[in-house]
């Protein structure tokens, strides 16, 4: 089945995204569920730590990203099974809820811990199926020719909420404590009107009966499991993740031990976004002149230099060039993994073998908080840094010896891409 099969039917002239009413609401709606968790997951570790628990800054970042490790597999099958909007609404309702209960907790003076990581973990779950449903739906709402450009507004409306997100709610929680999680109910409240709003349709009509669970999950890990480039190198990435998890708390306690407002923790956030976005645009160009083996191998040999001076500095500036320059690489091996990954799938595997890979490489974030807490709770920060350091340096060491890394060369990509280039026009050719 191809996309022109897929979309809504086609026009002689169809009219241009930005007239395109439900597509509109549905971008909308997700930018401000987005941009809402951004908020959230910011001020989680502001709220533990300034209420004097650094384990409890471990426990709710661990609840919170632990969807991600338990749900990932089976979430993008059964959003492709229920009927999305509705899985929607029920994401935005309990996105109003948690987060709702949190503001009313910390407004009213009764707050645990045991509390937040609950509602971590059901704003993250809520999250989780929002997110994979949304993305299913964008193809139903608009015409085929402008596919492409609502899934590159989509990506810019990802970076554009990842940029804001945490300064956001690094100002919001300086303001009071409960603010940032009163905003991110009403964000998802503003969210399930934008979606009430759109009209129609978001999936297509199931015709054939779902395979079982098991079995789907099982062929995605089989197919992933026999490319050697791709096993190995997620498999560093899962590893990268935990690393970073671990960082992202030192330079919360760091703040605090130099006397910084909290609010100047945006400083990270716009530096990692304006690292991020530079490496993810110029990405084209090094994927050009290098081969995925240097890129994989550099990024983390760069990671593990540029962790060690963290150790040291308290400046936010120097510590925001610093994470600037670590998601600047990070954002240039996503890209240079996802495009080997996408000449080398099959199409009716893409879906399932995403899932793998996500799984693969951020369901080891939750791993990364509860160790980063515990590690925190028993060594000096500086210490935490300079072991998160010296194990990044240990994953570039395995990455430049792995035979699976260094056999992946530009030769490697340049004939995936001639193939795919082949596959596509055999396809349009079936299908005009």
């Amino acid at each position: 089945m191809t996309v022109v099969d897929t979309a809504p039917e086609a026009s002689a002239a169809p009219p241009p995204l930005r007239r395109n009413r439900n597509y509109l609401l549905l971008w909308t709606g997700a930018g401000l569920s987005l941009l809402g968790v951004q908020a959230a997951q910011a001020a989680y570790p502001l709220l533990m730590i300034w209420q004097g628990s650094v384990s409890g800054a471990g426990l709710v970042g661990f609840a919170a990203l632990l969807p991600q490790l338990l749900l990932q597999l089976p979430a993008g099958a059964l959003v492709d099974r229920w009927d999305r909007r509705l899985v929607m609404i029920a994401c935005d309702v309990a996105g109003i809820l948690a987060m709702g209960s949190v503001a009313a907790a910390l407004a009213l003076g009764h707050l645990s811990v045991p509390h937040v990581m609950a509602a971590a973990f059901v704003e993250g779950t809520a999250f989780l199926f929002y997110r994979l449903s949304e993305r299913a739906a964008v193809r139903n709402v608009v015409h085929p020719e402008h596919l492409a450009a609502a899934l590159s507004r989509n990506e810019a409306r990802g970076q554009a909420a990842s940029l804001l997100g945490q300064p956001a709610g690094t100002v919001l929680f300086s303001l009071t404590r409960w603010l940032p999680f009163g905003v991110t109910a009403c964000a998802h409240l503003l969210a399930l009107v934008s979606l009430l709003l759109v009209r129609g349709r978001l999936q297509e009509e199931r015709v054939a009966p779902p395979r079982g669970l098991r079995a789907e999950v099982a062929e995605g890990i089989a197919w992933v499991w026999r490319q050697r480039f791709m096993r190995a190198a997620v498999a560093l990435v899962a590893g990268s993740n935990v690393l970073f998890q671990i960082l992202n708390l030192s330079l919360v306690l760091i703040f605090k031990q130099e006397g910084h407002s909290p609010a100047m923790l945006g400083v990270l956030g716009v530096a990692e976004g304006i690292g991020g976005a530079l490496g993810a645009l110029s990405a084209s160009w090094w994927l050009s002149r290098l081969a995925p083996s240097t890129v994989v191998i550099g990024a983390f040999a760069l990671w593990a230099v540029l962790m060690a001076p963290v150790a040291f500095v308290g400046e936010p500036l120097a510590l925001g060039g610093l994470c600037g320059a670590m998601a600047f690489a990070g954002a240039l091996m996503n890209v240079g993994a996802g495009v080997h990954q996408m000449r080398i799938t099959p199409d009716e595997m893409q879906g399932r073998v995403s899932s793998v890979f996500m799984l693969m490489a951020s369901g080891m974030n939750s791993a990364g908080a509860l160790l980063g807490g515990l590690l925190l709770t028993v060594l000096s920060t500086s210490a935490t840094v300079l072991a998160a350091s010296g194990a990044m340096a240990l994953l570039a060491v395995g990455a430049a010896v792995s035979p699976a890394i260094r056999s992946a060369g530009r030769d490697d990509l340049s004939a995936g891409q001639a193939k795919t280039t082949h596959e596509n026009n055999k396809e349009e050719d079936a299908t005009s």
